[in-house]
């Protein structure tokens, strides 16, 4: 089956078709982001348009979630001042940017 080659929103080379990239967001990196932002799994949930049982269920490890609400979550993470790097040799991490000083 061929697939075609996409760049997505995150400016991620990629080939499209179910499977053809690793997911970024892990349980344990949902988990830790929240901490970050002292967000609930309610607030993560309304501020992602997804329904709490998702985020309870995917961050206890009971099932994975579709890209579409992968992207979701991170962009109410990104949108709440979350930043997803890479360090080489230990995978993704988080941070948050400085505070600024007025």
């Amino acid at each position: 089956m061929t697939y075609m080659a996409h760049v997505d929103q995150y400016g991620w080379f990629g080939i499209m078709g179910q499977g053809a990239k690793e997911t970024i967001l892990t349980p344990a990196l949902c988990r830790a982001a929240r901490g970050l932002l002292d967000w609930t799994q309610a607030d993560l949930a309304a501020k992602a348009a997804v329904s709490r049982s998702t985020i309870r269920d995917y961050e206890g490890q009971y099932h994975e979630i579709h890209r579409a609400t992968e992207a979701q979550l991170r962009l109410a993470f990104e949108d709440g001042g979350v930043r997803f790097v890479e360090i080489e040799g230990a995978g993704i991490g988080l941070c948050l940017p400085p505070a600024r000083s007025i």
